[in-house]
């Protein structure tokens, strides 16, 4: 799974954004985060850590003019990067396009209480997705 939420999670609202602040959001998820660490291709060399949330949970406060989108493989994948800095802080998963993933280390410091880092193979990404599919399930309008 890219995020693991606790029994009975403390929901806060994390901000966070990129490098040269255009582009910032907001994502309500746990203080305490278990985040994967996926070594596709992409997530390997960008070092991107992963929490998926429901779209329910994320809003983009400013910077949707300067995004710059990639689609590669399927093209289901909306990556989504600052077209100034270059940095990635969210975008629209394969695996959840229902959902956004948000890049935990693009969050301001401060919010998260706690971090686990579990490894996904990525790499092999067709035999290891059923495990991401209900990451942005929203628990609140989904039941």
């Amino acid at each position: 799974m890219y995020a693991r939420m606790s029994a009975i999670p403390e929901i806060v609202t994390h901000r966070g954004g990129c490098h040269c602040g255009r582009v910032r959001f907001e994502v309500d998820a746990p203080a305490e985060i278990d985040a994967l660490d996926c070594n596709c291709s992409m997530c390997r060399l960008s070092g991107f850590l992963h929490l998926i949330v429901p779209k329910s949970a994320f809003r983009l406060v400013s910077g949707e003019q300067d995004l710059s989108e990639y689609r590669f493989g399927t093209g289901v994948a909306r990556h989504l990067f600052c077209r100034h800095c270059g940095i990635k802080p969210f975008y629209v998963p394969r695996s959840n396009p229902d959902g956004i993933d948000v890049n935990v280390r693009a969050f301001d410091r401060g919010s998260v209480q706690r971090l686990t880092v579990t490894p996904f193979d990525g790499e092999h990404w067709e035999q290891h997705a059923d495990a991401l599919r209900d990451l942005s399930r929203d628990e609140r309008r989904d039941g």
